[in-house]
């Protein structure tokens, strides 16, 4: 028992070097992230004179610019991301039960939509659909037609339609990862008792796609709160955002404390939305 107690001693004495380890990525992480986000919050509640702040906050609160922006974002994330719910969800059917050759080609082709950066996507629409795109110039040539007549890139709707074409695979690679735990067994046996299409996909199949939809729809709506180059690259009129009254506050302005209390509003925000991202995510198993 003694010579137990005298090997173990020395071995409790030692320290365990694994524990070490996690001082240098913590000292990176608060050097690059935690303290500039501290500077960002101290400007934004606190004076150069670091007194309280509390007159200049509830003024940019109920700012119009401020007010505006923030309907602005809201609207534009909502409707992208049930966009992208829509589109995913009606892809992800025809990927996943009806079978044709070149899904899985598709579905790769979808998927690299990932990888690329968003004003790349924003661009091609310009091409496209913008005022000397190829649609209004041949429509222009066809009718005879003096201005173009597609014009809604440069709008709210402009910027909508080019976040559903990017974040649309955020939806979809969930999706298809649900309906491949679908038992084709209960589906088989629903159409042989005489069920439609449109009542098994929503008897059999939507339910087993809820976690998915609800995982990839919350972290669709946190990436179009935070999107700026693409309402940046169109350009649309009277379309301002969190993030790009943000930049405009403090770049062109000049006015830090201002963009300050407002990315401080949106950093907020984010993190709200990131914890229903990774809770909606935990359910899902992911």
């Amino acid at each position: 028992m003694s010579e137990a107690l005298a090997i173990a001693a020395p071995t409790a004495g030692k320290r365990e070097p694994g524990r070490l380890w996690i001082v240098p990525p913590a000292a990176l992480l608060a050097l690059l992230f935690f303290y500039p986000l501290a500077l960002i919050v101290r400007q934004a509640f606190l004076d150069d004179g670091g007194a309280a702040n509390a007159a200049e906050i509830i003024r940019v609160l109920h700012s119009r610019f401020f007010l505006n922006a923030l309907v602005n974002t809201v609207t534009i994330s909502v409707a992208a991301t049930a966009g992208c719910l829509i589109v995913g969800l009606v892809l992800a059917l025809i990927l996943a039960f009806v079978p044709f050759p070149g899904s899985g080609f598709i579905a790769r082709l979808i998927d690299t939509f990932i990888a690329l950066p968003t004003f790349l996507v924003t661009l091609a629409f310009t091409f496209l659909y913008g005022s000397a795109g190829m649609l209004n110039s041949g429509l222009m040539e066809v009718f005879s037609l003096p201005l173009p007549p597609v014009d809604f890139l440069y709008s709210t709707w402009g910027v909508v339609l080019a976040e559903v074409t990017v974040y649309t695979p955020f939806i979809l690679r969930p999706l298809l990862a649900a309906f491949s735990l679908v038992d084709r067994g209960q589906i088989e046996a629903a159409s042989v008792l005489g069920a439609r299409p449109f009542r098994i996909v929503r008897q059999v199949i939507l339910p087993a796609a809820v976690p998915a939809l609800i995982a990839g729809g919350s972290l669709c709506l946190l990436l179009t709160v935070n999107e700026f180059g693409i309402v940046l690259f169109i350009g649309a009129k009277g379309v301002i955002t969190l993030p790009l009254l943000i930049y405009g506050k403090a770049i062109q302005e000049s006015a830090y404390q201002v963009a300050c209390i407002i990315a401080t509003i949106n950093i907020a925000l984010s993190l709200g939305l990131f914890g229903l991202y990774r809770f909606a995510a935990g359910r899902l198993g992911a």
